[in-house]
């Protein structure tokens, strides 16, 4: 009897480590080293502060910037500056590595589900975490609602198409709603109180404000786990604060500035960077054609956006998504539908 005992004892104990093995298989991989470990490399804790209030928050932020900018930082000579990217080259992997080992780490990417089955097909997965995805459309075209959504979907478990991260929501229209994240958080059957929790959100009232607002962002990505950054939209602000042809130039520049910091984000923080964008009138384009409108931004935000989705009005509720750009999907078109509760799959 006492040996049936320890038979099933030992039985159990073999399921326990199993469960936990599978557990920490599943855990989400953090990409990113916090600056305190700068200290064991003899790094003062002073400089650290110094480096933290100037938006440098992690290792590969220090070794992703130049000499020229770490030199702006008050109280870091240049000889610091020089010693940090000793240290930092030493601590992430900024060499040349083969294909295969990018096919390695590509493999650790995670896909964020978007509430639609046809849409997720069209994505591969869903959106794509460590690049940029832009989204753009005209008016009542479902862009704000799939942010919404993607900033419930981010909380759910790997296996059910999210990465156990929370997300940030940054707001230059006045379009977030906390209520419909409710409604969203119900549909998936999470805690409503604890869906809106997990998501930071700050509304920008001009373009200097939303630049600093990403300085506060990279702060809180350091503090926790997330695994969204929504920018809802990324050029209002620029289109508004620079006008005519004459601020042309220094409009795409400071575009240029805040596009370079979100695509920082996504690669230090391994955060899905999902950005909406408005359209504007083509007059190239024929009247009669099937689409005569054209993003905004240029070939700045253009180049910038790993992956460009274009959305457009469908039949009743539901709308149609294509994929405009992007270095892995096909060319192609899929329906989803706007219900109360998010991005839903299209109705007939």
């Amino acid at each position: 009897m006492s040996a049936m005992q320890t038979e099933s004892g030992m039985e159990q104990e073999q399921h326990a480590e199993d469960v936990q093995a599978e557990d920490e298989e599943m855990e989400v991989n953090v990409a990113y080293q916090t600056l305190d470990s700068l200290q064991e490399h003899g790094i003062a804790v002073n400089d650290i502060q110094k480096l933290n209030d100037a938006g440098y928050h992690t290792v590969e932020s220090i070794a992703h910037a130049t000499v020229r900018k770490l030199s702006d930082v008050k109280g870091i000579s240049e000889a610091k500056v020089l010693k940090l990217k000793e240290i930092t080259r030493s601590l992430v992997p900024m060499d040349f590595k083969t294909a295969a080992d990018a096919l390695e780490d590509r493999k650790s990417l995670l896909s964020l589900t978007t509430g639609s089955v046809e849409l997720d097909k069209l994505l591969e997965g869903g959106i794509e975490t460590g690049s940029i995805t832009e989204v753009f459309g005209e008016f009542r075209t479902g862009k704000t609602q799939l942010c919404h959504t993607l900033c419930v979907t981010c909380q759910m478990a790997v296996t059910d198409g999210g990465a156990e991260g929370k997300a940030i929501y940054l707001d230059t229209e006045g379009s977030f709603r906390p209520e419909r994240l409710k409604a969203i958080a119900e549909r998936f059957g999470m805690d409503p109180a604890v869906a809106l929790e997990n998501v930071a959100y700050a509304r920008a009232h001009n373009s200097e404000h939303q630049m600093e607002l990403l300085k506060m962002a990279a702060a809180i990505m350091s503090q926790d786990r997330y695994a969204l950054m929504v920018v809802d939209s990324a050029t209002a602000l620029f289109r508004t604060d620079y006008t005519g042809r004459g601020e042309l130039s220094e409009r795409q520049m400071q575009m240029a500035q805040f596009l370079r910091q979100l695509t920082r984000l996504a690669e230090e923080f391994g955060v899905a960077v999902f950005i909406t964008n408005q359209v504007v009138a083509n007059p190239d384009g024929m009247s009669f054609a099937k689409d005569s409108t054209k993003p905004i931004g240029g070939n700045i935000i253009a180049h910038a956006s790993t992956t460009r989705l274009r959305l457009r009005k469908g039949r009743g509720e539901n709308r149609i998504c294509t994929v405009f750009d992007s270095p892995t999907l096909p060319e192609a078109d899929a329906q989803f539908a706007l219900g109360a509760a998010g991005i839903c799959d299209a109705t007939d």
